[in-house]
């Protein structure tokens, strides 16, 4: 379920609405933040089930007197998911590397009365160390970070998890073949429009997001994971073009 609502997660994302002289890149600026949790609502498919599947996980795999991760935790959608899922002796650690995202996430966790302990950290999830993990979480992230840093990243994750942990990778996908691709694509944008997304909107953002959303296929995502050392991995879940992969230890 999305985050308690504040005044600020209320605002409808109109971040692209007018047009634009010069189109920069896609940032995770206060503007952004802002609107952030209309504008994932409204632009991925899918979005609502991925959080629900990320409190199914939790109730399953969480280990008690273990850590569990949320990285790129924005808002914290998926940061409260864990809190309320896992056992009360469980630490929740949500990482992010914008300042505002963390400062309304930190927000929206104060008002949860879970009982597990939480930390919301401004931090690069590069740096982060990974301890004594039962689930770590990277919803719709890894897609922002530069291609050749995402093995390293998942390795890193790997060695930090418990035997059993789970790592939960959700994000969007691109296809090889050419027809499939244009596809989902042209579907993606359907849906959109039924959000209430423009034409203008829906075009200047996927000009913003060129070259800083670099997705990769699916074998591709299941091949690092297995190369991570995953004994178990899967698409637990698909929605147009944005898929959900799950690694067991």
């Amino acid at each position: 379920m999305p985050p308690p609502a504040d005044t600020d997660s209320l605002h409808a994302d109109r971040v692209y609405s007018k047009p634009m002289a010069t189109i920069e890149a896609f940032r995770f600026d206060s503007a952004v933040a802002d609107v952030f949790q209309d504008m994932i609502e409204r632009s991925v498919p899918g979005y609502g089930l991925v959080l629900q599947l990320i409190g199914v996980l939790a109730e399953k795999y969480a280990i008690p007197n273990t850590n569990v991760y949320d990285l790129g935790c924005s808002l914290g959608a998926s940061t409260l998911q864990l809190r309320r899922h896992v056992p009360s002796s469980c630490h929740v650690i949500g990482v992010d590397n914008s300042t505002a995202m963390v400062d309304r996430c930190e927000a929206n966790l104060q008002r949860d009365h879970s009982a597990a302990s939480y930390d919301i950290r401004l931090e690069d999830l590069r740096e982060t160390a990974f301890e004594n993990a039962s689930i770590v979480i990277l919803t719709f992230t890894l897609q922002f970070i530069a291609d050749e840093e995402r093995q390293t990243i998942l390795n890193r994750i790997f060695d930090g998890l418990e035997d059993g942990g789970i790592f939960l990778l959700s994000e969007k996908v691109k296809y090889e073949n050419e027809g499939q691709q244009a596809l989902m694509t042209e579907l993606h944008h359907d849906f959109k429009k039924m959000q209430g997304y423009s034409d203008l909107e829906i075009s200047q953002k996927r000009a913003a997001l060129e070259n800083v959303l670099v997705p990769n296929t699916e074998d591709e995502h299941l091949s690092r994971l297995t190369s991570a050392g995953f004994r178990q991995t899967a698409i637990c879940m698909r929605c147009l073009n944005f898929s959900t992969f799950l690694g067991i230890k």
